[in-house]
């Protein structure tokens, strides 16, 4: 038996030998950090995703003269939050008739901004759906596991009791799984955090391309209506 095998014999006999609330403890930091894993995977493959198609979809839309051209080419970019906002407004431009649009074009603009703030917002909060679970981990699996730490030094204190002494053979196995209990919730805590933290920096991005682009679409909207109004008054 190799070296790396007896200590992966140990270090399961030492899980399997602890204590019931030991080994909940380990449960509830196993099953945590296999959902942090699933939901990170999750999130990278979504925001990579989104990324990429916000690009594509920029690049058509500075590209393009004509607004109803983009919005035929939008089942291009399923995925592109950028998208979605150009759509919402694009929707609301279009349900403004001749006959309820105003001199100025400001109520339009109004009614236009609106649809674009709630897009936005909608797509920030699809782009957040449990990413706060990677926070929650990363904040409370160090004190779950100190909760085992804590727990296992407390049998080693009640084996010492009990024993009447304090050799190694008595305090090594409450000590054995403290340290077990909180390299486990190390492990949960570690990725989480650094997982939350690489997914808020891609959605605080994706948010600020929203932004961007919003208020560049108000500026070309703008610029239309104004336009209009000079015509028709002329």
């Amino acid at each position: 038996m190799t070296e790396e095998q007896v200590i992966r014999t140990g270090v399961i006999d030492l899980v399997l030998q602890s204590g019931l609330m030991v080994q909940l403890v380990l449960l509830a930091l196993v099953l945590a950090s296999v959902g942090c894993w699933a939901i990170l995977f999750t999130k990278l493959r979504q925001l990579k995703a989104a990324g990429r198609e916000n690009a594509r979809f920029l690049d058509v839309f500075w590209k393009s003269k004509n607004l109803d051209e983009i919005s035929r080419r939008l089942d291009e970019f399923p995925r592109s939050p950028v998208a979605s906002v150009f759509q919402s407004g694009h929707k609301e431009l279009r349900k403004l008739s001749q006959a309820e649009r105003s001199g100025s074009g400001e109520a339009e603009v109004d009614n236009i901004q609106r649809s674009l703030a709630r897009a936005s917002t909608s797509q920030l909060e699809h782009l957040e759906k449990h990413v706060g679970w990677l926070a929650t981990t990363a904040s409370a699996a160090p004190f779950v596991g100190l909760f085992g730490t804590v727990w296992g030094i407390m049998n080693s204190f009640q084996n010492i009791g009990a024993m009447g002494s304090a050799n190694l053979a008595v305090v090594a196995p409450g000590i054995a799984e403290a340290l077990i209990a909180t390299a486990a919730g190390l492990a949960a805590a570690i990725p989480a955090a650094i997982g939350y933290n690489h997914c808020v920096g891609s959605i605080r991005r994706m948010t600020v391309d929203m932004d961007c682009f919003s208020q560049d679409f108000l500026n070309i909207i703008q610029r239309s209506l104004m336009s209009a109004a000079r015509k028709k008054s002329s």
